[in-house]
Formats: structure tokens, sequence, C-alpha cells
């Protein structure tokens, strides 16, 4: 009897990493490797590697991003992973660099999904902004 296709291994789909690094330290570096490869574990998703942007860039341009273009032109390549979209620069750059990476025909994964700047009132996030052990009560009445 042939195993199952989950017993089996199997590789890919292949993502790489793309981080933003101006001013890190080592040790907030490792963890968001170290979340780039959790988030490739629970989605079962492939890191192939890691590319890192270490000087604030002026343009979309930059010697990691163009590497990044690069290998995605590689076949079996899924998409671009980051921590957060802030990953990709300056919220110019940062869509600019999108339209790159969906031109090439990839997707842009984020661990983190942007959040909206205000969320509706009433909303459970709205009540529980400002401490997460307290309520705030919104539009109440006397």
């Amino acid at each position: 009897m042939e195993p199952l296709t989950e017993h089996r291994l199997v590789s890919g789909p292949f993502v790489y990493g793309f981080l933003r690094l101006v001013r890190v330290s080592e040790a907030r570096q490792g963890a968001l490797i170290a979340s780039l490869a959790e988030y490739c574990r629970s989605h079962e998703l492939e890191l192939s590697g890691v590319f890192t942007e270490r000087e604030a860039s002026t343009g979309p341009g930059s010697p990691a991003f163009t590497g990044l273009l690069d290998v995605l032109t590689l076949p079996d390549v899924y998409g671009v992973l980051a921590p957060a979209a802030s990953h990709l620069g300056p919220k110019a750059i940062a869509a600019e660099r999108g339209r790159r990476i969906e031109a090439a025909g990839s997707r842009l994964l984020l661990v983190r999904r942007p959040h909206p700047a205000c969320p509706p009132i009433g909303s459970s996030t709205a009540a529980r902004r400002h401490s997460p052990g307290t309520t705030r009560l919104l539009d109440t009445e006397s």
C-alpha cells in the first residue's frame, strides 16, 4: 500500500523572504527571520531564502530588491513573504514594489496583515485598543 501524500516528502511552494532592516539589532533580525520560517511552516511553504535591505532606499530599486525580482523568474516560485508591508519601504515605495512583485507573477504574503487606521466605533478592537485588560465604554448614555 502506498503512503498518503501527507507522509511523503514534498517540496514547495517556494517563497522568498524580504526584510528591510535599517539600524536593527542582530536579535531583532533573528526574530524576524524566525517569524518568516514559522509562517512558512504553518502554511506549508518552503522558505528558499531571505533578501535583506540594510540601507534606506529613496526609490523602489535596491540591490536586495533587484535580487528578489531576479529569483521570482525561477520556476516554481510562489511568492514573496515579509513580516509587514512596512518591510517593503515607505508607502509609495512599498506600493511600487508590490506592483513589481505582482507583475513578476508572484504573490505578496504578509505575516502581519495591515490594520485599518481607525476601526469603526463599536467594534471590539476600538473598545480594547487602550489596554487589553480593560474595556472602554464608547457612546454611553447616562
